[in-house]
């Protein structure tokens, strides 16, 4: 009896012990399984490049087998004013990315309540200072820049050569015999894609701001009253400029898209173009064989003061402090520009001029027009962007305003009367 009741509490204590370890076994594989698989977190990215779509979807598939907990669902929507009302869009819809574009300035400030603040990450010593800049408020980072873009007149070396253009112009009336030249030998000189708002009504336009004696205080002055557009010196050579681009330019101008514009230059149907260092992968992909290089866009005829070339932060990627996968975006975000893959695929594939100091392209990567836009950039020839500072969508009405005198509808007075009443609309 006293043997049977002995293994009764043996055969109790071991089915006891069983169960513990049981359960013991059981929650442990369960805390496993969350730490190797876990839940897997979708980071929504919402940016507006569209000549890096392809390499950044490559780009999309690296990240995503070093982190296979986090997935990327990017959209890309192009032309500037279609993706500032698309983003509205999304966050009005309770569709909101988790990380998206911001131009900086004006528009940091515009969508400031949204953004997470980025200054503890630590890529940000890196940065470049006149990246860091249109990102930064009350010293803190909000944004990071993806890259340093630069734009004037690209221009075909081999066909001013040809043209016996021995001088590169740096004032308006060299860029007009210049312009004689190719013509004389059957070149278009210029191929305009007047059909792109942004391509003029933003970025054309910044010489006649940043060659301003005191840029900050001139836009200031546009909103107080104390500054015009009608009758100043600077914005009246500037339309000078446009005129002679229409003068010395493609049939149609206003309404040839940007790439048919960048199929004139590629194919030497025309010897320049009014773009970016951005072009350079489009131009390739027709032509990888040209020589080019950059011209600045020259307004009057004192060629050291002319002599620089617009160069600005064209997005910043900003993370929603909403999100709920903020933490997941920030590791996109780090990854990007400290990976050795992540900063092969900014200067090789996208073909950037990085925005930190950690990544070091060479000519070969960044292509003629990228090593050009930087040569500028070391030498100090630069007219920081302007645009991000202007009020919210007044460079879509510059547009407008520009295209009607370009059509013949309105002469220079009338066009920044135009401008300067946008502007009055517009102001905060």
């Amino acid at each position: 009896m006293k043997k049977m009741k002995f293994t009764l509490i043996m055969l109790l204590a071991f089915s006891m012990l069983l169960s513990a370890c049981g359960g013991s076994s059981t929650e442990g594989e369960s805390e496993s399984n969350d730490t190797a698989s876990g839940e897997v977190k979708t980071v929504k990215i919402f940016q507006f490049k569209t000549e890096i779509v392809d390499a950044l979807n490559e780009l999309k598939v690296e990240f995503e087998k070093e982190y296979p907990n986090i997935k990327l669902d990017i959209q890309t929507v192009g032309g500037g004013a279609d993706y500032g009302a698309s983003l509205k869009t999304k966050f009005a819809s309770g569709d909101a990315p988790d990380i998206f574009s911001n131009g900086g300035y004006a528009e940091m400030e515009m969508w400031l309540e949204n953004l997470e603040d980025l200054s503890d990450q630590p890529w940000v010593d890196d940065l470049v200072d006149m990246a860091k800049q249109p990102m930064t408020k009350d010293g803190k980072v909000y944004g990071m820049p993806m890259n340093l873009e630069g734009w004037g007149y690209i221009y075909n070396k081999d066909l001013f050569e040809k043209a016996g253009i021995t001088e590169l112009p740096k004032t308006y009336s060299q860029l007009e015999d210049a312009a004689k030249k190719l013509e004389a030998i059957g070149v278009t000189p210029f191929a305009n894609a007047y059909q792109e708002w942004w391509l003029f009504g933003n970025q054309g336009i910044n010489p006649a701001f940043a060659m301003q004696d005191d840029p900050d205080a001139f836009i200031q002055g546009l909103s107080d009253g104390t500054e015009t557009f009608v009758g100043d010196p600077l914005f009246e050579e500037w339309a000078k400029l446009m005129q002679l681009t229409l003068d010395y330019g493609n049939n149609n101008p206003l309404t040839t898209d940007y790439q048919t514009a960048i199929s004139l230059l590629a194919t030497e149907e025309a010897a320049m173009m009014q773009n970016g260092n951005w072009s350079q992968v489009e131009i390739d992909a027709i032509n990888p064989d040209l020589n080019l290089g950059f011209l600045p866009m020259p307004m009057g005829e004192d060629a050291e003061l002319n002599d620089k070339l617009s160069v600005g932060v064209p997005a910043n990627l900003v993370v929603n402090k909403n999100s709920p996968v903020k933490e997941e975006a920030k590791i996109f975000l780090n990854w990007l520009v400290t990976s050795d893959i992540g900063q092969e695929y900014i200067v090789k594939k996208f073909k950037f001029i990085p925005a930190l100091t950690t990544i070091e392209p060479s000519p070969e990567d960044m292509g003629d027009l990228g090593t050009a836009v930087w040569e500028y950039v070391e030498a100090d020839k630069v007219l920081p962007q302007q645009s991000s500072k202007f009020p919210d969508g007044v460079t879509q009405e510059f547009a407008n305003s520009m295209q009607a005198y370009f059509a013949g509808k309105s002469d220079v007075t009338k066009m920044l009367e135009d401008m300067q009443a946008s502007w009055n609309s517009l102001k905060q």
